[in-house]
């Protein structure tokens, strides 16, 4: 399905919450939507990892990570496992890194930066709880569409 965030917010003006223009655009879709999965972690990507294996068609995976610049929790690899899992797309309050491998994977991602050492792996962090940043709450379950010209996200499933 073909849609544009800023048609979006013209016809559904005051019921959609816009992200603050914070992202970089990585990953090779240029635009992507579907239901909120989230994560809430720190300098740690083993849940990433662990979430992005699973199932993921018609999901969105947005990852509170502090606004960690330290670290890099997506590369290539995790990328690739999401991509592999049918994810749509990532959203990270933090960092990429190994970024001309991760433009080549069929996956969107909007992270804060890249950075090129990796996270830790000692399997913390927490899936499925509300997480709030760039200005937006990000609900488990609630919808997620995003494209060249930003983030918003709807309560219910838009008609795109």
């Amino acid at each position: 399905m073909k849609f544009q965030t800023v048609d979006l917010c013209d016809k559904y003006k005051g019921s959609l919450q816009v992200a603050l223009p914070v992202f970089k655009a990585y990953g090779r879709s240029e635009a992507f939507h579907g239901r909120i999965q989230t994560v809430k972690c720190y300098e740690d990507n083993t849940v990433v990892r662990e979430t992005l294996s699973k199932p993921g068609r018609g999901k969105v995976l947005v990852v509170d990570a502090g606004g960690s610049l330290k670290c890099a929790l997506v590369g290539d690899i995790v990328a690739g496992i999401g991509a592999k899992s049918g994810w749509s797309g990532i959203i990270l309050n933090g960092c990429v890194r190994d970024i001309r491998a991760v433009n080549r994977v069929h996956i969107g991602i909007r992270a804060l930066g890249n950075v090129p050492l990796a996270s830790d792996k000692h399997g913390l962090g927490v899936v499925g709880v509300p997480v709030a940043f760039a200005g937006v709450n990000f609900i488990p379950g609630h919808y997620l569409y995003c494209d060249v010209d930003g983030v918003v996200v709807s309560e219910k499933r838009l008609r795109i």
